[in-house]
């Protein structure tokens, strides 16, 4: 982890929580709008250009209940890869903690909803696709030098 680096106010404790405020308030819009709008970021290495966002649903580990959450995503022919950054949090997000309890993830992309399973690139699954993500969005890479923890790639396989 590069420490100096990473932004000082990015473990206070107010910024998990204005996350989860942001990311329920880009579902509400992305689903109101059957991804009309909410579908590209635009921030940060994303500018101007955008990068695509599906909406991810997992089910909650201790509650039960479904959790869906905005996410920047690869399309990899019809699996879809995704990023467990967290913008560089010190915790893994709970979307990753809760599909490593249920594999079976509910993913929206634009206004096409199916039914697919996640399982973790394994070392050599990483090691391919992590440049692809980079290039995708630059800080990816940023994410991974604020933190120590491996940042984890998921793979999305869709479901027969």
């Amino acid at each position: 982890m590069d420490a100096t680096r990473r932004p000082p106010g990015l473990d206070h404790p107010m910024v998990p929580k204005l996350m989860r405020l942001y990311s329920q308030a880009h579902v509400w819009v992305y689903q109101k709008t059957g991804g009309r709008l909410g579908n590209k970021w635009r921030v940060g290495a994303a500018f101007p250009r955008g990068v695509p966002v599906l909406l991810l649903t997992t089910i909650g580990r201790k509650s039960g209940q479904p959790k869906t959450t905005p996410l920047l995503y690869l399309a990899d022919g019809e699996r879809i890869i995704i990023v467990g950054s967290q913008g560089g949090m010190r915790k893994h997000p709970q979307w990753y903690l809760n599909l490593t309890q249920n594999a079976d993830v509910t993913v929206q992309t634009g206004s096409r909803v199916r039914q697919m399973r996640a399982r973790i690139a394994d070392a050599q699954e990483h090691a391919a696709l992590w440049p692809r993500l980079v290039a995708l969005y630059a800080d990816f890479a940023t994410y991974q030098a604020w933190t120590d923890r491996a940042i984890p790639v998921v793979i999305l396989d869709p479901t027969p």
